[in-house]
């Protein structure tokens, strides 16, 4: 029989319909289509105003979800489908883009504020709680004169595209391993790629 400390929810963060598909927000989709891809899964639409895919990792049942609010919005649908599953905040974890690592960084931690990402914030409000993990993918900084919306809405250059499979495959790694190991084992693995952990 299948316990609640058996389930998790990663919820990749990003904004729906095909005019953001592939840009820098959505770098929490990218990472939970890798793992979907991975295992085999396809994502369908579940009534949570989400798109779900499930999949097994080392015997334990994972619900990969795409909420289809806008990123803003995400806390509602995370929320809903936690309560749906039967899944403790402490089997969440949340994959987000970052602007405070460079590009090719990527850190997992569990709780913290926002720092100014709306969709963390609004996961924070809607389980009144910030004691969930988190999986932060590196987007570096708007070059000078761009502006924070215009820099997470635009596409990844071409040269970040180049690597972009890599650090997709490497976050990937990352979830499957905190599943099956824990927290410390994940984190020692990702958190020492990289620059130096912040």
């Amino acid at each position: 029989m299948t316990t609640a400390e058996d389930r998790w929810l990663i919820a990749g963060l990003g904004n729906p319909t095909r005019w953001f598909a592939g840009t820098r927000h959505n770098a929490g989709f990218l990472v939970v289509d890798r793992l979907a891809e991975r295992h085999g899964a396809r994502f369908r639409r579940h009534g949570l105003r989400s798109r779900v895919a499930e999949i097994e990792i080392g015997g334990r049942q994972v619900v990969l979800a795409k909420p289809q609010l806008f990123i803003n919005l995400s806390g509602r649908p995370v929320a809903a489908l936690l309560r749906r599953h039967g899944i403790p905040v402490d089997r969440l974890l949340v994959v987000q883009d970052d602007l405070d690592f460079p590009f090719g960084v990527a850190r997992l931690k569990r709780g913290g504020g926002p720092a100014g990402h709306n969709g963390a914030r609004s996961i924070n409000a809607a389980l009144r709680t910030r004691d969930y993990l988190r999986l932060r993918f590196g987007l570096g900084r708007p070059p000078k004169g761009t502006t924070v919306g215009s820099f997470v809405l635009a596409a990844f250059t071409p040269e970040e595209q180049q690597t972009l499979p890599t650090l997709l495959d490497r976050c990937a790694d990352a979830v499957e391993t905190l599943v099956t190991a824990g927290l410390g084992r994940a984190q020692s693995e990702l958190n020492g790629a990289g620059a130096p952990r912040r």
